[in-house]
């Protein structure tokens, strides 16, 4: 009995971490979006202190951001699904846990920053918090028909923890402040998020930038009357980042925002949408 008892148990042993992949494989949670085009964004990097309580736990190509408080953690932006548990290995590097998570803010519902936030709020327990307009996209799965992208996105898993996040109304942890700031145009409803860190007495007034591009699917005009609203938002959120104290910039996208603060950021994307409306109009309807 004893002699079946430990093979049983050595045979377990064996066979489970042959197992554990295809579950994780078949998890709906964790289904890779868009693999190959996706890659070039999820280029490995190692967790690091940006300044004080921030860390990096994102990618050469997607930025994701921890802020350490004394009642738990704060994660900004959830990548894609097939980069969840890699954000998940990352906070474990830092010494933490993904249960230690108790808020996490998204900046936009397209799949590359919003794909894994319905997995890490599942795993982390925490709320998803966003704009009431990007948090009725993101109950939705990420289908927006006025997204100037619509025609070239991926559904995402549907969030349904949700927490909406009101422009100026402070979002509080353990002792840390982050304010929500509207930033729509790339879509309607991103929102970019700042906060305070420091290191002994030195603080840096820190902004996780949404993304400020105008970009689309084919087909799209900014020129279009239709669309004036869209082109409106954007220059608000122009003006707006311009304003904001601004020690460190982390972008959605790392690229765009590397080497630049926020009045750089705002100058380039407004250069972009120039060019863009430029170009529409010199071209046939």
């Amino acid at each position: 009995m004893r002699r079946t008892t430990r093979f049983c148990i050595r045979l377990t042993a064996a066979i489970l971490p042959l197992i554990a992949p295809a579950h994780a494989a078949d998890d709906p949670l964790l289904r890779p979006i868009e693999p190959d085009y996706a890659r070039q964004w999820l280029s490995p990097e190692k967790p690091h202190r940006l300044f004080g309580n921030s860390y990096s736990v994102g990618f050469g190509g997607l930025s994701v951001v921890l802020i350490h408080t004394r009642a738990g953690l704060i994660l900004i932006d959830g990548a894609l699904p097939q980069a969840v548990r890699d954000i998940e290995s990352n906070i474990q590097a830092l010494g933490f846990s993904i249960r230690d998570v108790k808020l996490i803010l998204s900046t936009e519902p397209h799949y590359d920053h919003a794909g894994g936030l319905a997995a890490l709020s599942r795993d982390s327990g925490a709320p998803v918090v966003a704009s009431a307009y990007a948090a009725s996209v993101l109950r939705k799965g990420g289908a927006d028909p006025n997204d100037p992208q619509t025609s070239i996105l991926a559904p995402i898993a549907a969030v349904t923890k949700l927490r909406i996040a009101r422009p100026g109304e402070a979002i509080r942890l353990g002792g840390v402040t982050v304010m929500p700031v509207a930033t729509p145009g790339h879509t309607m409803g991103s929102m970019s998020w700042r906060w305070r860190s420091c290191e002994g007495r030195e603080c840096r007034s820190m902004v996780f930038a949404s993304s400020l591009n105008a970009i689309s699917g084919d087909g799209y005009r900014f020129s279009d009357p239709a669309h004036r609203s869209q082109v409106a938002a954007f220059r608000k959120s122009f003006a707006i980042m311009r304003t904001l104290p601004c020690d460190m910039l982390i972008t959605a996208h790392p690229d765009q925002g590397r080497g630049a603060n926020c009045r750089s950021y705002a100058d380039s994307a407004q250069a972009r949408l120039d060019a863009r409306l430029r170009k529409e109009a010199g071209a046939k309807p």
